[in-house]
């Protein structure tokens, strides 16, 4: 799944969009997931939630989708590729890209993907 969003960098963000034409966070989660192992976790945050085992942010792993807001009410989404940083499609204007966790956006907790 890294492997297959690392690929994605630069492709602009776009509300709803699931393809390497442009990518929204959760449709970024999703592309990369169904093409980089062949599961689908569900094509928005919500849904994405529920594709595997909620963890902490110090039990973090790569290839683990991690989340801003509270479950259930999820707004945002992203790839966890290690060493604090992650892949996503942050917003309209941006593109994807690599990010770093920090104190002023951190995300709330993480979901590591049954395979």
């Amino acid at each position: 799944m890294i492997n297959v969003a690392e690929q994605e960098l630069g492709v602009p963000y776009v509300w709803g969009g699931k393809s390497p034409a442009g990518f929204d966070c959760s449709g970024l989660v999703y592309y990369a997931f169904e093409h980089g192992a062949g599961i689908n976790v569900g094509s928005y945050t919500v849904a994405q939630e529920g594709a595997g085992t909620r963890v902490s942010l110090s039990q973090l792993q790569p290839g683990d989708i991690v989340f801003w807001g509270a479950a259930g009410a999820t707004y945002h989404d992203a790839i966890y590729i290690g060493n604090n940083q992650y892949i996503a499609a942050p917003q309209t204007g941006d593109v994807v890209k690599i990010q770093t966790i920090s104190s002023y956006f951190q995300p709330s907790f993480g979901v590591h993907v049954n395979m």
